[in-house]
């Protein structure tokens, strides 16, 4: 299965208007002071009609970053979110979840969130 080209262009335009929050973690996550290489605004497609753009994607750990500003405080917001959530456990992928203020008045504890999930040897339990 491959990204739709709408899903491609969503994910480009992502990666062209980050959030504060989001290039205050890019420049750490890029510059791989966590040890990984991360990729951001990661397209994944479980199916034809299944598509999620990932905040930040390590690949050799499974590991997806997801940053949450205002938007997500709604119960819609956070049905959907929950929703695909599950999508990406299921499928064998961590999630960690920060909130935009985290990122930005408290980076120094939100790297050290990360470096412990990507050194855990815990898998996901199903």
């Amino acid at each position: 299965m491959t990204c739709s080209i709408q899903t491609l262009n969503v994910a480009r335009e992502l990666r062209q208007r980050m959030t504060q929050a989001e290039k205050i973690l890019w420049n750490v996550l890029r510059a791989k002071n966590i040890g990984f290489k991360f990729r951001r605004q990661a397209p994944f497609v479980f199916s034809d009609d299944c598509h999620y753009i990932a905040d930040f994607y390590c690949p050799e750990k499974k590991l997806i970053i997801e940053l949450d500003g205002g938007i997500h405080n709604n119960k819609f917001a956070k049905e959907y979110d929950k929703f695909r959530e599950d999508i990406f456990k299921i499928s064998g992928y961590k999630i960690l979840r920060f909130k935009n203020k985290e990122v930005i008045e408290s980076l120094n504890k939100v790297i050290i969130e990360i470096k412990k999930k990507i050194l855990s040897k815990d898998d996901i339990k199903c």
